[in-house]
């Protein structure tokens, strides 16, 4: 057996544990996820999701280690989501890691939970080479990263407010759907008509690789109250189809942006978002750049891209000791 990486990902409210081997032969991966938790609360509670990810963490640690028929001594780092995220999620994993790290006497690496978004798709395709550019996006990023080496990035650009899956779960709430509203709008989108509202497409003719949803969520929001005045019935389908053309178009056209300005041709998707069917089309299908995007799995908050970015960040002489703390705002330009 190889070099074992122990990876703990809690960063937001999916509780998740994974055992590599090496940076993409994948031992054992389980998750605990609090969607149904938070459902009724319309969003992630902090509080909650904080103690859900204490009765998670050593359940699923065992199960692992179980899956992978690995014992504590054969592993050779733990390797644990130190930010960005919420301070009381990030909190248990962290203490979790070192807790364990001090008494299995093992060596700890903190991650960057944005550069294991990257990771995931390093994981899914072996044959995806630095340099290219990452669009993550998710309920709470929406950037675009010039990897220029493993361990190398520079932000070309984010949002100036909303992210991507905030304005998706925001126009979720406005039609009455339910929470997490991103998979449900991008359902109901397939069988709407896209063209139905023309919805503006933010910073469209900017020269600026950044982001803006909040305008689009007012203008679906106008448009909404104007059908209710009218009396007449939600076209819920064709709004959500609508709206996500709009906001795609946004996300890509900003891609291809970046593409320009920097000669890069290869584009990789990562985070929640990255599971949008549209999306997902767009930068697969697109002819002036080669698209990668992680497997469904690998586009949630999941451990084994915590794991692959931590070997190779260990490999590459990272270091970490039992002072690591959480770090909510951690930017990926920051000691990764």
């Amino acid at each position: 057996m190889g070099f074992l990486t122990l990876a703990i990902e809690s960063s937001c409210d999916d509780t998740a544990v994974a055992i590599l081997e090496g940076q993409r032969n994948v031992l054992s991966s389980t998750m605990s996820s609090q969607v149904e938790s938070h459902a009724p609360f319309g969003g992630v509670v902090p509080e909650y999701a904080s103690r859900m990810h204490l009765e998670a963490t050593l359940p699923l640690v065992d199960r692992a280690l179980a899956e992978a028929d690995a014992k504590p001594s054969d592993l050779g780092l733990i390797a644990v989501t130190a930010g960005p995220g919420l301070m009381g999620s990030l909190l248990v994993g962290v203490m979790t890691a070192k807790g364990l790290a001090q008494a299995w006497k093992k060596p700890i690496l903190g991650v960057n939970h944005l550069e294991g978004h990257v990771f995931a798709n390093v994981v899914n395709h072996p044959d995806l080479d630095p340099p290219f550019i990452a669009m993550i996006v998710s309920g709470g990023h929406t950037e675009v990263v010039l990897v220029e080496n493993l361990g190398s990035y520079r932000i070309l650009g984010g949002t100036k407010d909303d992210a991507a899956g905030e304005a998706y779960d925001k126009v979720a709430k406005l039609l009455g759907l339910a929470y997490p509203g991103g998979p449900i709008v991008d359902e109901l989108a397939k069988d709407g008509d896209p063209q139905a509202f023309d919805f503006p497409v933010p910073l469209k003719k900017s020269d600026e690789i950044s982001f803006s949803f909040s305008g689009l969520k007012t203008a679906v929001l106008w448009q909404i109250e104007r059908i209710k005045r009218e009396g007449t019935s939600l076209p819920v389908k064709d709004i959500c189809a609508s709206f996500q053309r709009a906001a795609v178009e946004a996300l890509i056209c900003k891609l291809d942006l970046a593409v320009q300005k920097t000669g890069v041709e290869k584009v990789v998707l990562s985070g929640g978002v990255a599971a949008n069917s549209y999306l997902r089309g767009m930068v697969l299908d697109r002819g002036d750049w080669k698209g990668y995007v992680p497997d469904l799995f690998y586009c949630t908050d999941n451990a084994v891209m915590i794991g692959a970015a931590g070997y190779h960040g260990w490999m590459r002489g990272r270091r970490s000791g039992l002072d690591l703390s959480p770090s909510p705002s951690w930017s990926i330009m920051d000691g990764v």
